[in-house]
């Protein structure tokens, strides 16, 4: 599964309804995400959430753009 991509302008506040209204809502929690260490991603409040929901995270490695792909 895919998220629809996240643009630069992109606030946390319209990463977090991308990811409630393209992910959880659809297809329930993640067990696992993929990222590419963005900071939408990597910040105190969504590391928080991932331990809430129950959500592991796991970066991809930096100028890997093979792993992008499975992102």
């Amino acid at each position: 599964m895919r998220c629809p991509p996240c643009h630069k302008e992109d606030t946390a506040v319209d990463t977090a309804l991308l990811f409630c209204n393209n992910i959880i809502s659809t297809c329930g929690v993640p067990k696992i995400i993929i990222s590419d260490r963005d900071p939408k991603f990597t910040s105190e409040f969504c590391t928080n959430l991932y331990d809430i929901i129950g959500t592991k995270i796991a970066f991809s490695t930096a100028y890997h753009p093979q792993t992008d792909g499975l992102a």
